[in-house]
Formats: structure tokens, C-alpha cells, sequence
């Protein structure tokens, strides 16, 4: 017996124990409401999601073709018009998860107004947005869900019990839109007592899988832009221990962590770690500071030094009194950085990179897995690279390597439509679509996600409206490119008095209120033309 006539059965049950007093109660009505609604708390999210994460990770591990994805989201409503999407072309959401960006959310869900990713905005919209994404997620459910039982009670109506039985399976075996979301810390909003804090609200609404990176808090800067900062390994570790206290405290003891290094393109650090012995994690941080020799007799007042096998080294101090690293010792402490995290806590990594490159990601997880072999990264296919520009390049080397003749290109210009149906753009455009194939075969990429897609898709669509609507096209401009493309592709919130909630509203005034109900999906509701 299906949980759905479980429901049934158990609630008729307790109908007949509370007597007449319980007669308008219909429990298949009833059994349809907990169908609908089969999350009650974002911890029981947390945890199915957690369980989906952990699952996918071990089948990747296994073979690594079978890769994630996911899209940056920073409305509740493009959360779930990605997974409807998803459903309805995919048939499934396996293997496809949420991204919650925090550059985004600085960008978009601020009350300050749109701010850089400094993490300057309020730290519970963080959370805010992950409570708003599963209830837009759940209400998606809901949706199809309510679309299902009237297609059950019209066959019923008509007497087709094959067709009944054919819907009553597909509600038994329904699959939820609600999917696992990374959701971004930045760099803990503080120590990591504030960490802590957050985080319990991100698993409390809802997030099994929580991002967090070895910025400074209060120097935090967007993964693609200049001036990052850096903290040594014992105070980043200090954060993700309390990311994974915040998990047990809530019973998600499969939560996910992962640990994100920006190292790569960041060559300052605000503090000299501590050191107790040469060798020691502290002393291989500091062993990347710029440092110059100098005796007693050139220190100055309020100069650090460092004392190395008998040498005073000074570090290399800014006005900003910042200290910078060698130049070129990036990479290798990006390895240091990925290492350290999975030794302590880490479930996966993140390697913020200046382009989209597998062969210089490989690099650094062939180095990782020869102290963790099973590494794993989350990798951003950020928008902040110009994907044309870079693959044209790698194109361009891949044929001046080969000795092919090249001086049709001119390799600064790569970027120019004049390109674009050469054999160069498609072969570079082929790169492109491979890449997420290509990187989890070769660079232990677990998942894929683009960080910013949905900010750019509502500038470019919003553009297009625009440009036809305020000039010669008035409602044409609407109409042609907007709903009439929803309804030649079944795009569902064609119908959005649907998308929002009104036919669930009225089945449910039809289960309050019985004939009486006043309900607003009648013969004169406008949604009837897109029928």
C-alpha cells in the first residue's frame, strides 16, 4: 500500500474515533494536503538533501562521468522555474542541484541596495534566500501535484480506471523538485563564533552543503577581482570545525563542507601565522611571505622578522599593513591550502581560478590526490571569464603547437565575430562544451555550477523586452518575444495565476467549504485562453 492510501487509511481512522463532530473531514483531501507538503522543517530538508549529496558523491567516486550541476539562483522563483525546467525536459533532477551565490545575494538581496561581493550585506539574507528557494521549491510540488489529483478525479468522473490507476501511480512515485543547494558562507561573516551562528541558520532552512573560503572577513573580496586576502590555516580550520559543529548540533552528521582556496590570485595575508617548529603547518605558510635578509643593524622600529635556520628575514610589509606573498608560489599553496582542508574537516574543495583551464586545474588536484586520492572539487564555471576569448586562445596554442598554419588569427583579437565560423571558433567552441565533461574526467570535478547565470539571463531577456517596447514594437514586442515563445514551448507561468497558487487555493476552499466554496478558476478566468 502506497503512502498516499496510508494517509488515507490512517486519517479515516481518526475521523471515525473524533465521531460527527468530524464529518465535513475528507481524508483523501487530507491525504493530498500531506502529499504536498512532505517537508515540514528545513532540518528534514537538510537531511534528505545531505543523504542525495553524500550518495552522488560516492557514485562519482566510482565513476567519474557521472557528474553534478547546478545554476546560481538568487530569487526563490528562478530556483524553482530551473527545476521545473529541468523536470520537464530531463525527466529527472538527478545529478542537478542549486547554487546560492553570495555575490548575488550582495548584488540583488541587500537593503542596503546592490553592493560587491565584500560581504558588506546582511548575513541572514543568506539564510533568508536558502528558506525562500525551498519554499518556492515545495510550492512547485504542490503545483504538479494539485495538476495530478484533478486528473485523477476527472478520470474517475469519466470511469477510466486504467487511466485512475496510470495517475494514482504517477503520484505514488512522484519525484520532489526539492534538490540539494551549495549555499555560500563567504568567508564566515566573522570569527568563528559568528560562522557558527549563520551556519545553523543555513542548515536550519535547509542547506545540507555549506562553502566556505580562506578569505579575511573583513577583507573579503569577490573570487575574480584583485586585492584578496588571505588567513593562515589555523584560523580558516577554526571555521570549518565550527561549520561542522553546527551540523552535529542539528543531528545532519552527513552535512557536506566545502572548503574553497583563493589563494591562486591572492598574494597577501593580513597575519604571520603562529609557528612552534620549522616544518609545522604555520611555518610552511610563512615560508611563502616575500621576505629579505637583514641583520640587526638594518631593523627599523615595528619591524617583523622572522628567524629561519639562524637567517632574520623580514617580510615585506604594505602601507595597507599587509604582507605579500612570493610571486608564482600560487598554485603550491592552493595544494597546501585543498590538503589541509580534506586533513581537517573539508569534504570537497574549491579552487577559485583566473580562467577556465582543465589542464591547470589537473595540475593541482594530481598533486592533492597523491596525499588524498579520492579529492574532490566543486568548481565555478564563472560568467566573470570570458569563455569565447579564453577557449579561442587555448585553441589558437593547441594549433600553434601542432604546426598548423595560424596567421589567419590574430590572437589578441580572437573575441571578434569575424571568427566565429572559422574552424578555430568551432573547435574552441567544442572545447567548450566539453569542459565539464573534460574536467571531471581529468580534474576531479564533482560538480559544476555556474555562480551568476540567472542575474545575466534577466539583464539580456529584460533588454530585449525593453529595447522593443519603449521603441516601435509596443506590445508586440511582449507578445512575440515573450508570451507567445511561453506557449509555443510549454513554458508552464504562461498561466502564472496557476504558477502563483490560485488552483491550489481553490482545491483547498473546495476541501474547507464543500459546494459552497467560492472559487476563482471559473469559466471566466482569463487563464482559459492558454488552455
Amino acid at each position: 500500500m502506497s503512502a498516499y492510501q496510508n494517509d488515507i487509511k490512517a486519517v479515516a481512522a481518526l475521523k471515525a474515533a473524533a465521531g460527527s463532530s468530524w464529518s465535513a473531514i475528507d481524508p483523501e483531501s487530507v491525504a493530498r494536503m500531506r502529499t504536498q507538503n512532505r517537508f515540514k522543517t528545513g532540518l528534514e530538508i537538510a537531511q534528505y538533501t545531505a543523504d542525495i549529496m553524500r550518495k552522488d558523491m560516492a557514485e562519482y567516486d566510482a565513476d567519474a562521468s557521472v557528474y553534478t550541476q547546478s545554476l546560481g539562483c538568487w530569487h526563490g522563483f528562478i530556483g524553482q522555474q530551473k527545476l521545473i525546467s529541468i523536470k520537464k525536459h530531463l525527466k529527472t533532477t538527478n545529478k542537478r542541484y542549486l547554487y546560492l551565490s553570495g555575490w548575488m545575494v550582495a548584488a540583488l538581496r541587500s537593503d542596503f541596495g546592490p553592493l560587491p561581493d565584500q560581504s558588506m550585506h546582511e548575513k541572514t539574507s543568506v539564510s533568508g534566500l536558502i528558506e525562500e528557494l525551498y519554499t518556492f521549491l515545495r510550492q512547485a510540488d504542490a503545483r504538479e501535484l494539485d495538476l495530478l489529483f484533478t486528473a485523477l478525479d476527472d478520470a474517475r468522473a469519466a470511469g477510466n480506471k486504467v487511466k485512475a490507476d496510470e495517475i494514482q501511480a504517477q503520484i505514488d512515485g512522484y519525484e520532489t523538485h526539492v534538490v540539494p543547494i551549495i549555499a555560500d558562507i563567504d568567508a564566515g561573516f566573522g570569527n568563528p563564533e559568528a560562522t557558527y551562528l549563520l551556519a545553523k541558520k543555513m542548515i536550519e532552512a535547509g542547506a545540507c552543503c555549506i562553502q566556505i573560503e580562506n578569505q579575511v572577513s573583513d577583507e573579503k573580496q569577490c573570487g575574480h577581482q584583485d586585492g584578496k586576502v588571505t588567513v593562515p590555516h589555523a584560523d580558516f580550520l577554526a571555521k570549518i570545525n565550527a561549520v561542522r559543529y553546527a551540523f552535529l548540533e542539528l543531528g545532519i552528521d552527513n552535512g557536506v563542507i566545502v572548503a574553497r582556496t583563493d589563494s591562486l590570485g591572492a598574494g597577501l595575508t593580513k597575519q604571520i601565522a603562529v609557528t612552534n617548529q620549522p616544518g609545522d603547518l604555520g611555518d610552511q605558510y610563512n615560508s611563502f611571505l616575500d621576505c629579505e635578509e637583514v641583520s640587526p643593524a638594518d631593523l627599523k622600529n615595528g619591524d617583523v622578522v622572522l628567524n629561519r635556520e639562524g637567517k632574520l628575514l623580514r617580510p615585506k610589509r604594505l602601507p595597507s599593513n599587509l604582507f605579500q606573498f612570493r610571486a608564482g608560489t600560487g598554485e603550491a599553496r592552493c595544494v597546501l591550502d585543498s590538503i589541509t582542508s580534506l586533513q581537517n574537516g573539508a569534504d570537497m574543495l574549491w579552487i577559485e581560478t583566473e580562467k577556465p583551464h582543465v589542464g591547470q586545474i589537473a595540475e593541482m588536484v594530481d598533486e592533492i590526490r597523491k596525499v588524498i586520492p579520492n579529492a574532490k572539487l566543486v568548481y565555478n564555471n564563472s560568467p566573470s571569464f570570458n569563455w569565447t576569448l579564453n577557449f579561442r586562445q587555448q585553441a589558437f596554442d593547441a594549433f600553434a603547437a601542432e604546426g598548423k598554419d595560424v596567421s589567419a588569427y590574430d590572437r589578441a583579437k580572437l573575441m571578434s565575430v569575424d571568427y566565429d565560423e572559422t574552424e578555430l571558433a568551432l573547435v574552441a567552441d567544442e572545447m567548450i562544451r566539453t569542459f565539464q565533461r573534460d574536467g571531471s574526467a581529468r580534474a576531479g570535478i564533482f560538480h559544476h555550477l555556474i555562480t551568476l547565470p540567472t542575474y545575466h539571463t534577466a539583464a539580456l531577456s529584460t533588454d530585449n523586452l525593453a529595447k522593443g517596447y519603449f521603441a516601435d514594437q509596443g506590445m508586440l514586442a511582449y507578445v512575440k518575444g515573450v508570451q507567445r515563445q511561453e506557449i509555443r514551448q510549454g513554458i508552464a507561468c504562461v498561466k502564472h495565476q496557476n504558477m502563483s497558487g490560485s488552483d491550489i487555493g481553490d482545491a483547498h476552499k473546495e476541501y474547507f467549504a464543500g459546494e459552497a466554496a467560492l472559487k476563482a478558476g471559473g469559466k471566466d478566468n482569463t487563464m482559459n485562453q492558454f488552455s
